[in-house]
């Protein structure tokens, strides 16, 4: 058995699935610091026990972790809600979503385990559909899904619904931008539970009981489109989240589909224009089997394991000498900037730059841009 494969099974006993819980809802902590730390400290409870001293090393006075209470409370809740919360690796965790960049460290999931489906499209677009688009939603949804193919999508009005309802009796997921027990919108309550009743699922990565922000929405986005193969784009205008979306599957190497619409519809003008861009242009289910035809398996590797490791955090707890800091701080701006940019022009090795990273992202001082590049925050 290789190390890739031991990973995807290896399961987190209850006290480390708490330190993780707390590890990951501590103040400026997200699935990219979580990672850094773990591999830093060797396991979240060592990770809690250093955020201080980090935090304080980076300009932050007091910092306080999650409480060991806080995240008991969010675990009995979730098994009140009849939910659990699964960590990456673990058999439910969505096997795609492990190869984009930063995945969350923990999902919260309720339903049946349709979600460990290795063959996943997601189907989103306009709101404000027309009756054709939600027509070929359900159509593009049904044949994928008399194929194998469980849907994600977002549970928003329009297509999202459109897709959900037609791929219910084969297996969809619905992903959330709050927490699992807040459901936007709130008129899809009996949608959900129709999806629950037939074996699929509802996920999402933020707290539960969070009440979603504009914000947050693209964060969903960017789950639909990791635990999928492909992303198929119905209707959607020139401005739309659906085109998020798209650009998050083209950066994690999605295949991505659109259904032309009339030039002179609005709702048609972003999957038109995705189209001129390179989109594959599907026209049924057909194309876009073929174009996933051979993609079904999990080949690519993962970006980063995500494991406790066996040693102390004695060398991240003294933290660099010798002005490293003051350099590192010093070379950073508010341009994002690539990592290996910065660890070339300082000089340092990437354990001691990464150390001073932390310090400033627990202290609110530093941003994480995609494809590994960072800001410093002013102000």
């Amino acid at each position: 058995m290789n190390a890739s494969h031991e990973n995807k099974t290896r399961c987190l006993t209850e006290e480390q699935r708490l330190a993780w819980l707390r590890l990951i809802r501590s103040e400026n902590i997200g699935p990219s610091t979580f990672r850094d730390l773990l591999d830093h400290a060797g396991s979240a409870e060592q990770a809690l026990e250093i955020l201080p001293a980090l935090s304080r090393r980076g300009g932050k006075r007091s910092y306080r972790p999650c409480s060991e209470q806080d995240a008991i409370d969010e675990l009995e809740a979730h098994r009140r809600f009849g939910a659990r919360l699964v960590a990456r690796g673990e058999p439910d965790y969505p096997p795609h979503l492990q190869h984009i960049d930063s995945p969350p460290p923990l999902l919260s999931i309720k339903g049946g385990p349709v979600t460990a489906n290795p063959q996943m499209a997601a189907i989103i677009g306009a709101r404000n559909a027309s009756l054709s688009g939600r027509k070929l939603a359900a159509a593009f949804a049904r044949d994928l899904g008399a194929h194998g193919f469980a849907i994600a999508s977002g549970l928003a009005r329009g297509i999202d619904a459109a897709a959900h309802e037609a791929a219910v009796p084969t297996g969809t997921v619905g992903v959330f931008a709050g927490g699992l027990n807040v459901l936007y919108p709130p008129e899809h309550g009996p949608l959900l539970a129709a999806i629950l009743d037939a074996g699929g699922a509802a996920i999402s990565e933020m707290p539960f009981g969070w009440k979603p922000r504009g914000r947050d929405f693209p964060r969903r986005n960017r789950l639909i489109s990791g635990v999928s193969l492909g992303v198929v784009v119905i209707e959607a205008a020139k401005a739309s989240g659906s085109l998020h979306t798209a650009r998050f599957a083209l950066e994690q190497n999605r295949d991505i589909y659109a259904v032309p619409g009339s030039p002179l519809d609005p709702r048609s003008e972003g999957a038109n224009g995705l189209i001129r861009q390179g989109a594959t242009l599907a026209r049924s289910a057909r194309d876009v089997l073929e174009g996933l035809a051979g993609r079904t398996g999990i080949e690519l590797p993962l970006f980063h394991g995500m494991s406790e490791k066996d040693h102390r955090a004695e060398a991240i707890v003294e933290g660099p000498a010798d002005g490293t800091r003051e350099r590192i701080i010093e070379a950073l701006g508010p341009a994002p900037m690539q990592l290996d940019e910065l660890i070339r022009f300082v000089n340092a090795d990437a354990r001691t730059v990464n150390v001073v990273l932390l310090e400033l992202e627990l202290a609110g001082r530093l941003e994480r841009h995609a494809g590994q590049k960072i800001s410093l925050m002013m102000g």
